[in-house]
């Protein structure tokens, strides 16, 4: 244990913030502190920084701050004041204490120094700029080098992400886990604790609650307690009424009462199950089909060359029935312009770009979520799907997180998060077979997105879309493009898995570097057509595809063989002691009875993996033959 509170209870202005929490970190924790808006994640950062005090209680024996010796603690705000006279070596270099310039420490400390700076997007002449030069976000930039310089053995971060873009963000991930102390986030990047925290203390109502693991690990762990603590509640609450029941039977009878004042007793020392707070997020449990299913082929696109004044870059794609492919890349290269074109806002320069028969598409862009209308939330969905009764559209809108008193709102008071979610809600009640979406979850809180990601996994059909949320992205992904210059890199696999192959593929053949064990990932994988693939950047879609396929056939060749090699030698050693038994008299000895039998099964066994050997070779010459 590094660091505990004990039974803590914070009040700012008058207002209890945090009320009888339970918190600790061990060791090298990295720790995330996640709750909606206000819950108070940034003043349970200000008390363990020493900002904030607990408020002091009498009549508790058991309370306060712990720490297994004298620690240190760094904080970065998220508005961090810095003197902008300084210069950035100033600052940076502040941080060491030794005087001496030309010692080991004071060398390993500039290296440090050097690795964090440029692994944060600056170059080294920036080190001579005034703070004065640099945006409010690059100052936070600087802020948390510094702090990551100090090394302090508690580490407190209030949305280190922020301002931040996704390369940067990246390297930072990987430092993280690395990272040699304690760290506390506060953090809307679900990915980014995804990938650093193995703990996540949920802060509700004031309470604080502890899951070990992941950020995906904690919402799967609360939903699990969420439904065991619903069974339970809903289980005392059924004998509490059929135990009142009795007591209403048998009070006024005299043989009977002292029974019912037993059963009322009962009810009174019983500790009582609290009732769970219901999650805000709907999980959706059964497919989202489309009205009509559409034909194989959803979108060609064939020397397609996109832009407005000039060409932002070419390509040609063809994309699947039942595909969910995200686009990601730099901002600028032709991302929404690609969906606009898809979608006949903009046409194309040159090319073809054309769906598939029998198509029904459903657009979504941020002007799509700037709708204006006077009419409440249930009388706009209403007018839109005239056929569904009115307990129908309030379930359809309660789905996606308009219920109570959300659905008599007004358009035009909703935010732009309840906006988007209401168009979304639309789109997806139509039921098109082709999804066509530009940045669908922007200013959306964690519970909605994660009610759309449901969604969109149920949904059967096509997905075009655009996201910079890489959470988002890896839920719904099962294909990537890569906008990148005037390039685009098609990859046949979910965001993660990209990743991973973009971390390892440097320096070697990225073919070599795909897992059989991932085989179901390429099912009936069909990619861009031969011809066209002169527009594709690496990482080559078809020597990706032939090595799965190689793989696939390679592997059960080599175990039948291993098996067809560890039966003969089996046999041929049991066909050799028969042999001595027939020399020396003894072939009528009820033990060689066995062995003759246990030959027999062998030399079946046999034969049937020198048939499976066969037939696995006849497939590997199959497809290494393929043209």
């Amino acid at each position: 244990m590094l660091y505990q509170i004990m039974n803590g209870t914070v009040s700012v202005g008058g207002q209890t913030i945090l009320s009888h929490i339970d918190f600790e970190i061990k060791g090298k924790e990295k720790i995330a502190v996640v709750g909606r808006n206000g819950a108070g994640k940034t003043t349970l950062l200000r008390l363990i920084a020493g900002e904030l005090e607990l408020d002091r209680d009498d009549r508790q024996t058991v309370q306060g701050i712990r720490t297994s010796r004298h620690v240190t603690i760094g904080m970065l705000h998220q508005n961090q004041q810095q003197d902008q006279d300084k210069t950035v070596e100033e600052l940076l270099l502040s941080g060491f204490r030794d005087k001496d310039t030309f010692g080991r420490e004071r060398f390993a400390y500039e290296m440090e120094y050097d690795r964090i700076f440029l692994g944060f997007g600056f170059q080294k002449a920036d080190k001579k700029r005034r703070l004065s030069s640099f945006s409010g976000g690059e100052q936070t930039k600087l802020s948390l080098i510094s702090l990551l310089l100090m090394k302090p053995d508690i580490l407190l971060l209030d949305e280190p992400t922020n301002h931040l873009d996704i390369p940067t963000v990246e390297w930072l991930e990987g430092y993280m886990r690395e990272y040699e102390q304690a760290v506390v986030f506060v953090s809307h990047d679900r990915f980014f604790l995804d990938k650093v925290v193995d703990v996540v203390y949920e802060l509700s109502g004031g309470k604080l609650n502890r899951y070990p693991g992941s950020y995906t690990n904690y919402r799967q762990e609360k939903r699990k307690r969420a439904h065991l603590q619903k069974k339970a509640y809903e289980r005392q609450q059924a004998e509490i009424d059929r135990m009142n029941q009795l007591v209403e039977k048998f009070k006024h009878k005299p043989k009977k009462a002292a029974f019912a004042r037993s059963r009322k007793t009962m009810m009174q020392r019983m500790q009582r199950i609290e009732k769970p707070e219901m999650d805000d997020t709907h999980i959706f449990t059964g497919a989202l089909e489309p009205l009509m299913p559409g034909p194989k082929w959803v979108l060609e696109a064939e020397h397609l060359k996109i832009g407005y004044d000039k060409v932002l870059l070419e390509l040609s794609l063809r994309v699947r029935r039942g595909q969910k492919i995200g686009i990601i890349g730099d901002n600028g290269a032709g991302k929404s312009t690609f969906l606009k074109t898809v979608a006949g806002e903009v046409l194309p320069i040159s090319g073809k770009c054309e769906p598939g028969s029998h198509i029904l598409m459903g657009y979504f862009d941020q002007q799509s979520a700037s709708i204006q209308s006077e009419k409440h939330v249930l009388e706009h969905f209403h007018d839109l799907f005239p056929g569904m009764t009115e307990k129908e559209v309030r379930q359809s809108l309660g789905a996606y997180l308009f219920s109570g008193t959300d659905d008599a709102k007004m358009v035009n008071a909703l935010s732009g998060g309840e906006k988007a979610r209401l168009v979304l809600a639309e789109l997806l009640t139509g039921r098109p077979n082709l999804l066509v979406l530009d940045e669908p979850t922007n200013h959306m809180d964690i519970q909605a997105k994660e009610t759309l990601e449901s969604a969109f996994q149920a949904y059967t059909g096509t997905i075009l879309f655009v996201s910079h949320d890489r959470y988002f992205i890896r839920q719904i992904a099962d294909a990537i493009l890569v906008f990148e210059g005037q390039s685009v890199m098609y990859y046949p696999f979910g965001y993660e898995h990209y990743l991973e192959r973009r971390q390892k593929q440097k320096g070697e053949n990225p073919s070599a570097l795909i897992r059989a064990e991932e085989q179901a990932l390429i099912a009936d994988f069909k990619a861009v057509p031969k011809a066209e693939r002169h527009r594709l950047r690496e990482i080559s879609t078809e020597e990706a595809y032939r090595d799965w396929r190689m793989r696939l056939v390679t592997e059960p060749m080599e175990k039948a063989r291993t098996q067809v090699e560890e039966l003969t030698k089996q046999w041929e050693k049991l066909q050799v002691e028969l042999e001595e038994s027939r020399w020396i008299g003894t072939e009528r000895d009820p033990g060689k009875k066995q062995q003759q039998e246990q030959a027999e099964r062998l030399k079946l066994e046999l034969e049937k993996y020198q048939e499976q050997w066969t037939t696995c070779c006849l497939a590997w010459w199959d497809e290494k033959n393929v043209e």
